[in-house]
């Protein structure tokens, strides 16, 4: 029996195979297309498609633990739900899904409401799982390092109520974590949300000091205009996308993303090592620039 890992290719599915195989776990990365990307020894590649039913029946048959991610999209509440459907029918009881900080307080946010409505369901079948809550991505910034170090705006509306932004690293440490505990233990364990946030409160105008310092010039931030942001956005990608990401970042400057008190101390505890900083993550991606 192994653990099959959704969403294998991206950001946090791939560290969560790497973190896995290292720990010497039995893998398997679902991937829709074969051979995209190169895992390490021993993981074995399921190849299907969360919206492709029988592809998933096979890929959930022989699966003891199950990592559920799922990509922002227009259907991902389908995706999400039907594969846990499919994963109860199998028998699957050890499950670790990946939701989003105050997917509840953010109601207007469509992939926020979306990985609401996952929760609901995890919460009211009382399907054994923990639900992890990360707080806005650190690598998230690659997007727009090109125009922070080609312009010296920081372009990210993300105001000034304070982000919690975490490193993806430590997501997926935090993901492996719960995945070897759910798998190695002899019976399926309670249902535990966890929120994973990252060590300091930061604000547009921290965030650019931050890479001012990195760069060893000015970057100013770029302000709370979140239509020109929206604009921004929509140059690059699907307007429906745009148009979401410029309601999660209006409700950011509103609501802020911070975790429950002591929530930061209580991931650092859980991985036994101090969780890294934004700045830290900014002098790394400048380096690699």
């Amino acid at each position: 029996m192994s653990i099959l890992v959704m969403g294998a290719t991206g950001t946090i599915g791939s560290l969560v195979v790497q973190g896995l195989a290292a720990a010497g776990a039995e893998v398997s990365a679902f991937v829709r297309t074969p051979g995209k990307q190169r895992f390490p020894a021993g993981v074995k590649e399921v190849v299907g498609d969360l919206t492709d039913v029988p592809s998933l029946r096979a890929a959930l048959s022989p699966v003891r633990t199950l990592f559920l991610l799922n990509a922002v999209t227009p259907d991902e509440v389908t995706q999400a739900l039907v594969a846990l459907n499919l994963a109860r029918e199998a028998g699957i009881e050890r499950i670790v899904y990946l939701s989003v900080i105050h997917a509840d307080k953010f109601t207007n946010v469509p992939h926020f409401t979306g990985k609401h409505t996952v929760e609901r369901m995890i919460e009211s079948l009382d399907i054994p799982a923990t639900i992890l809550r990360p707080a806005y991505f650190m690598q998230n910034e690659r997007m727009v390092q090109q125009v922070i170090q080609g312009h010296g705006v920081y372009p990210m509306p993300i105001g000034s109520t304070g982000v919690a932004m975490i490193d993806a690293r430590d997501i997926a440490d935090a993901a492996v974590a719960e995945l070897l505990r759910r798998d190695r233990a002899p019976a399926p364990s309670p249902r535990v949300t966890l929120e994973l946030v990252g060590p300091e409160l930061l604000t547009g105008a921290s965030v650019a000091k931050a890479w001012s310092a990195a760069l060893g010039r000015e970057v100013a931030y770029g302000g709370d205009d979140v239509a020109a942001f929206e604009g921004q956005m929509a140059a690059l990608g699907p307007s429906w996308l745009a148009y979401d990401m410029r309601l999660m970042m209006a409700g950011i400057q509103k609501f802020g993303m911070h975790g429950a008190d002591g929530a930061a101390d209580r991931l650092q505890a859980m991985l036994g090592r101090p969780l890294r900083r934004y700045a830290d993550f900014v002098k790394e991606a400048v380096a690699a620039s």
